[in-house]
């Protein structure tokens, strides 16, 4: 294998050539987290028979141009794309491949890039499907300490400084909670000019709508622990290419590297050479047409296929304390912690469930219907679901969120979606239901005045009113036990 090192457009390019005469199909990974730190992929994908990319993105590392997030990957991808199939070493076909931000690198280079620059196939994981994405929830709500953490550390810097939000954290705890959000540059103590411009991004689907549009084969990867495990589901669903397939397990936004705590050791899928075996299929036309693909069932050894859905539960629920509680802002609920207060003021509805009598496959969305009041104009309403095991032990299972506009004191009924769950929830095991106003850091606080969460400057208090009766949990249950499949035979099918 010959590394090379070249500049192709003024973008950073490190290559790595298989052994042989070639020429050979291509793998382009373009990223903003330094290419060098993709040298043993780049050997891996070699070692299989591919030419190997990675390049650094405009303006970071050693890349030319100014770094501006999300703004120019389709350009410049296009452009890379086209220099790689005019080399003699390149057989024409061109693989972009992704996690994270690169993965938006490779979608953008599938669905926006001319005709004539569009890669063969797309490897997307985790994927960072775009800025409005990326820092809201689908109801507007802001992902605070997500972005705070990703700006902080690679935002508006040619470097990355990955310790950035910690160590600014050390120093002041309640870094986070300093009004107003939009000054947060300022308070880490270097320019963050693009900051404030996330936040003006609410047009979410751009990526999804045309992706409907898609024409090449994709395989979608994604984590049940990850923050982006909705988008990379409805990335798949949406998916208009030839084929799809999805493979999501009990993972975090590191994959098979990141494990959560219901992995199984039949979860430990060898990444790398599944996304050589997948890509040499998709490049050979060799993949089934359709939407395919393989989720692992956490807390079992189990796998199904990706369009597995149990049928709708309804459990008893019931409420424990804080019908009526108090949603302060000046004393947010955590979203760092599963320990609830025992005593004092409410800050939240509990409820719970009767411990189940026998195991429960959940698969597919859960919900939770809510009948209820608040006595402010804007209003969050955050569930978080846990599962308490005999012991007493807390495991967060989901986490959903809506944000309100109703009349105060009007009684409004509305659905707060969960997600997707993928999970066996043994015998004995109770499911705890929370309903809070906030859920910080990991969301910016809703001051409750109406005013824009980002920009607001006062707080107020907003006292809840939770119907006991109005209160329905929704899980996805299967009825029987479903054959068991390989997930890399179903991906590469």
């Amino acid at each position: 294998m010959t590394p090379l090192t070249v500049a192709v457009e003024g973008l950073a390019t490190d290559i790595r050539l298989p052994d042989g005469e070639g020429p050979f199909p291509a793998v382009l990974i373009r990223t903003p987290y330094d290419r060098r730190r993709y040298h043993a992929e780049l050997r891996g994908w070699a070692r299989r028979g591919y030419a190997a990319l990675a390049q650094d993105v405009r303006g970071r590392h050693s890349s030319a141009g100014t770094w501006q997030p999300y703004e120019n990957e389709a350009a410049d991808g296009a452009a890379t794309a086209r220099w790689i199939r005019r080399q003699p070493w390149s057989d024409g076909r061109l693989v972009a491949v992704g996690a994270s931000y690169a993965a938006h690198c490779a979608l953008a280079l599938a669905l926006e890039a001319p005709g004539d620059a569009r890669p063969d196939a797309v490897i997307a994981a985790v994927p960072a499907l775009g800025a409005a994405e990326t820092a809201r929830e689908p109801s507007g709500v802001e992902r605070l300490s997500a972005r705070a953490g990703w700006w902080a550390a690679h935002g508006d810097r040619r470097d990355s400084d990955e310790e950035a939000l910690e160590t600014a954290l050390a120093a002041d705890p309640r870094l986070l909670a300093h009004l107003p959000v939009s000054d947060l540059p300022a308070r880490l103590g270097r320019g963050l000019p693009s900051w404030p411009g996330l936040w003006r991004e609410r047009e979410r689907g751009r990526t999804g709508a045309r992706a409907r549009q898609a024409e090449t084969p994709l395989l979608a990867v994604g984590g049940h622990h990850d923050h982006f495990a909705e988008e990379t589901f409805a990335l798949w669903h949406g998916w208009g290419g030839p084929s799809a397939r999805l493979l999501t397990g009990p993972w975090g936004h590191g994959l098979v590297a990141e494990p959560g705590p219901d992995a199984d050791s039949a979860h430990r899928v060898p990444l790398g050479d599944l996304y050589a075996r997948w890509a040499g299929r998709a490049l050979g036309g060799a993949l089934r047409h359709g939407r395919h693909g393989a989720v692992a069932v956490g807390g079992s050894p189990l796998w199904v296929p990706a369009n597995t859905e149990g049928e709708p539960y309804t459990p008893d629920i019931t409420v424990l304390r804080g019908a009526s509680f108090t949603a302060d802002p000046d004393r947010p609920v955590s979203s760092g912690t599963l320990a609830v207060p025992r005593d004092g003021a409410p800050d939240r509805c509990l409820l719970v469930t009767a411990p189940l009598r026998s195991p429960l496959d959940v698969i597919g969305p859960a919900e939770v219907r809510i009948r209820a009041t608040a006595d402010t104009p804007s209003a969050d309403w955050f569930a978080r679901l846990a599962a308490i095991n005999p012991e007493g032990t807390a495991e967060r299972l989901a986490v959903g969120v809506v944000r309100r506009a109703d009349p105060p004191g009007r009684v409004a009924e509305f659905t707060v979606a969960l997600g997707r769950l993928a999970r066996r929830l043994p015998a004995g095991t109770r499911l705890r239901l929370e309903i809070a106003g906030h859920h910080f850091p990991a969301h910016a606080r809703n001051p409750h005045t109406g005013d824009d969460s980002v920009t607001a400057i006062h707080l107020r208090a907003s006292r809840r009113g939770v119907e006991a009766d109005g209160v329905a949990l929704r899980l996805p249950v299967l009825t029987s036990r479903p054959e068991p499949i390989d997930p890399v035979q179903e991906i590469l099918r």
